[in-house]
């Protein structure tokens, strides 16, 4: 039996490509004044829970691997919003940490989330209920 053939637009795949590009042209009107990129600003978020981390970790809380994650690093590093160190206890590892510059815009970078929000006319428990089910499709239980 032959299937039945859809159009692109009712594919799950194209639906998730238009919703991740749509937000990343949310985000770049609140990150241009920042001077980051949307990638960059992923970085950011990750380092205001919790820096120093590791490339490698870094990468894997990202789901970046090291040829992503590294140029990334390196340009905020030039821009003066990280430090990139090499580990004392392994001098294999790299840490990366926020300068003051780069802390300078943690309320910034935060409220970017807000507007997000905002503009994507999503409750608490919308939004929340969205990124439950998309983690679980990102990262399913099997793995």
């Amino acid at each position: 039996m032959a299937s039945k053939r859809q159009s692109v637009g009712t594919q799950l795949s194209f639906a998730l490509y238009g919703a991740a590009n749509r937000m990343v042209r949310l985000h770049k009107p609140f990150l241009e004044p920042l001077g980051l990129t949307f990638p960059q600003y992923l970085v950011i978020l990750e380092l205001l829970n919790g820096a120093p981390l590791s490339v490698g970790a870094l990468g894997a809380r990202l789901d970046m691997d090291t040829g992503t994650i590294t140029p990334l690093v390196k340009r905020l590093d030039a821009a003066g919003l990280v430090t990139r160190t090499r580990d004392p206890a392994d001098e294999r590892r790299v840490m990366v940490d926020l300068t003051p510059r780069g802390r300078a815009l943690e309320a910034e970078v935060w409220g970017v989330s807000d507007k997000i929000k905002s503009a994507c006319q999503l409750t608490t428990q919308g939004l929340d209920e969205l990124r439950r089910t998309l983690d679980a499709l990102a990262h399913p239980a099997d793995e």
